[in-house]
């Protein structure tokens, strides 16, 4: 059984998320940690947005290839932005690494005081789910 993602009747359509994600049984989950924008020493790689959502992404792939997973994979996406960061610029800078075909992800996104990282203006988290036949 493959992994469903659902945008139902009754709530609003997005091409941007869904509001549903069914995995079946047997499915390997993968939880991914919060990912902020920064180097392999944790250093906070620019002051800029952009590129700190870049890299809080490209973090998220090592990741996740380190489980066996892709972006293709996340079903859900939890995503916090610094007060200070311009939504807009951020978005733009990653959106097409996050397309993919067929239903998109679940998303959470918030706006918050500051994040753990001092300096950091994007932290991201996952949920993905790998089926054993490879099917999404």
């Amino acid at each position: 059984m493959p992994i469903t993602l659902l945008q139902p009747d009754g709530l609003v359509r997005s091409p941007a998320f869904s509001h549903v994600a069914v995995v079946p049984p047997g499915a390997t989950t993968v939880y991914l940690g919060g990912q902020n924008g920064v180097d392999e020493t944790g250093r906070v790689v620019s002051d800029d947005i952009a590129a700190q959502s870049v890299r809080a992404v490209e973090n998220a792939v090592v990741a996740l290839e380190a489980a066996g997973a892709t972006l293709d994979d996340v079903i859900q996406w939890t995503i916090l932005f610094d007060e200070r960061a311009d939504l807009g610029a951020a978005y733009g800078a990653i959106a097409a690494k996050l397309a993919r075909d067929g239903a998109p992800p679940l998303v959470t996104a918030a706006r918050v005081a500051g994040l753990g990282v001092p300096g950091a203006l994007i932290e991201l988290s996952a949920v993905a789910a790998v089926v054993a036949d490879g099917s999404r």
